[in-house]
């Protein structure tokens, strides 16, 4: 168990955890989770000590690791620690990396090193690159050996801090897919991420981060589905459906496009769902910049539900009667049908924005 009672951690110009206290069961597996600055990583590094807290103490089952007479190198071989930046020894191939702490600390025989770590290189699919230098695999593969290298010490507790963050988006599923099965094992384990489907599929209990400490935790479906407090509620919101205005005098369609590429991929839509999103979209605002209507600015609002692979887009702008449905450009409105399992469109002359439409999207 890990109890942490009154923790503070305070820098010259910043205080990001004010009061966090908390008890972690044996087995618990916790996603950390919150907007960018609120100790999600700090918290990780307190419990380990490579962040010395300003006050507070924490308690690694009998041992208090905030006491300066804790022998935190013994504490530390029932801790591991996974990177978002990887931390493998650039000059020792793949198996060495993993060889290296239980020789060097548990004096383990490096023929037993050597075995468990190929055992572990075969758990994580890698047991060919065994012989291969950091600076000979993929950033998805290097991450996949700092894991193996985390439990080549057998650790009852691991820590990960933005695992697949550092990682291209086409790398991710491959490290999660191995925190996933690790998230069976019954060991404890603490993952700060910003991926929000993958927090909700491995964890059991979700801590949401905020106001120097945290600021509400429960279940996955407590969190997800139904949060309590206001904060809670608008970042669980902003990841589920993402917004955003075009403004005539500056579209920026590129910039508007990577972000509706960046929402699909969070919310592991297939590739056909991505790219039927991303064309609707092009398409659907081609067609209004094009229409010649005196409109200022666009509103777009994208939502999709990894339940029930639903997607919707409605797109909301001001100025005269517009329907692309109608638009005189047969190319355009031809590639928006192709994307839709209906398309609605509705004129309120008394909004803000009187043009309104929305978007089914095939499944």
């Amino acid at each position: 168990m890990i109890k942490i009672e009154h923790l503070k951690k305070e820098y010259p110009d910043t205080t990001p955890l004010k009061d966090v206290s908390v008890e972690i069961q044996d087995g618990d597996v916790i996603a950390v989770i919150g907007p960018s600055g609120t100790g999600k990583s700090t918290l990780l590094r307190c419990i380990n000590l490579l962040e010395t807290p300003t006050a507070g103490k924490i308690l690694v089952g009998e041992d208090e690791i905030t006491d300066r007479s804790c022998d935190i190198s013994r504490v530390r071989q029932k801790m591991g620690m996974v990177f978002q930046s990887f931390n493998l020894f650039g000059h020792m191939t793949a198996i060495e990396n993993i060889m290296f702490s239980p020789v060097a600390l548990k004096k383990m025989s490096r023929q037993e090193a050597y075995e468990r770590g190929m055992e572990l290189l075969k758990m994580v699919g890698l047991a060919e690159k065994a012989l291969n230098y950091p600076d000979e695999l993929s950033g998805g593969q290097k991450q996949r050996v700092a894991i193996a290298r985390t439990l080549a010490m057998d650790p009852e507790i691991i820590l990960l801090d933005e695992p697949t963050s550092a990682l291209d988006p086409t790398m991710v599923d491959e490290v999660q897919e191995v925190i996933r099965e690790l998230s069976g094992s019954g060991k404890t384990m603490m993952i700060v991420t910003h991926e929000m489907n993958f927090a909700r599929a491995i964890s059991n209990r979700v801590f949401f981060m905020d106001e120097g400490g945290i600021y509400e935790e429960g279940t996955p479906e407590q969190i997800f589905d139904n949060p309590q407090r206001e904060k809670t509620r608008h970042f669980i919101k902003k990841f589920k459906i993402l917004e955003f205005i075009i403004d005539r005098n500056d579209p920026d369609l590129v910039s508007r496009g990577e972000e509706i590429d960046r929402y699909c991929t969070q919310n592991k839509m297939t590739a056909k769902g991505k790219y039927r999103t991303c064309l609707a979209f092009e398409e659907l605002v081609q067609q209004i910049l094009l229409s010649g209507a005196d409109w200022t600015q666009i509103r777009v609002t994208l939502e999709h539900s990894p339940q029930t692979e639903r997607t919707e887009l409605t797109v909301t702008y001001d100025g005269k009667r517009f329907d692309p449905r109608e638009a005189d450009n047969d190319l355009p409105r031809t590639l928006l049908l192709s994307t839709a399992e209906e398309i609605r469109y509705s004129y309120d002359p008394d909004s803000d924005r009187p043009n309104s439409v929305v978007i089914i999207l095939k499944s």
